[in-house]
């Protein structure tokens, strides 16, 4: 198999998590997905410039998120609900029992931090590394150690989870509902 047929089939394999961490930052299916399609054209344009044996997903990721972070730089009439609350109206109630406590983790998780929903994402849903995940975000694996931590506590807050249903994280505990978001 050649080098670029192997860089396509790695593509699609990670076309999942990206979408999960498009969704993550971009809160809209339509969006999210316009995120991933110019991620892949700028990863495909600059195939080049991608150094075989190094970490492809991480490469993607930050690509996305630049572009992501780009786009909203340039877009300033956005309405931003950050607490939820137009969103809340414009749904329905659910009726069972696992569609209302998705819905709390939604509004919890759209009140964290956005360095913390994104570390969550990138931590939890997306089952990188801290490695990874600092390199995604330019800074240091302490930095989002402490980032994941700290999210995690404010969630479970929000949650009105006591210490004693909270499960201890870890690096190997992910949040697999978060790419669900």
């Amino acid at each position: 198999m050649s080098n670029l047929a192997s860089f396509k089939a790695d593509l699609i394999e990670l076309l999942p998590s990206l979408r999960a961490f498009a969704r993550s930052l971009a809160h809209n299916p339509a969006l999210a997905d316009d995120l991933v399609q110019d991620t892949l054209v700028k990863a495909l344009a600059n195939v080049e410039r991608f150094e075989p044996g190094t970490n492809l997903r991480a490469w993607l990721f930050t690509i996305l998120r630049n572009h992501y972070y780009s786009q909203l730089r340039k877009s300033k009439r956005e309405v931003e609900d950050a607490d939820g609350k137009f969103a809340a109206r414009m749904s329905s109630r659910p009726e069972q029992d696992g569609s209302v406590d998705l819905e709390d983790f939604k509004v919890a998780f759209q009140q964290l931090a956005p360095d913390h929903r994104e570390v969550l994402t990138l931590v939890g849903a997306s089952g990188c590394s801290y490695e990874e995940a600092a390199q995604i975000c330019g800074c240091a694996v302490g930095t989002i150690k402490s980032r994941v931590n700290r999210a995690r506590r404010k969630l479970a807050d929000l949650l009105g989870l006591d210490e004693e249903d909270t499960p201890v994280p870890s690096e190997a505990s992910r949040i697999e509902d978060t790419a669900s978001v």
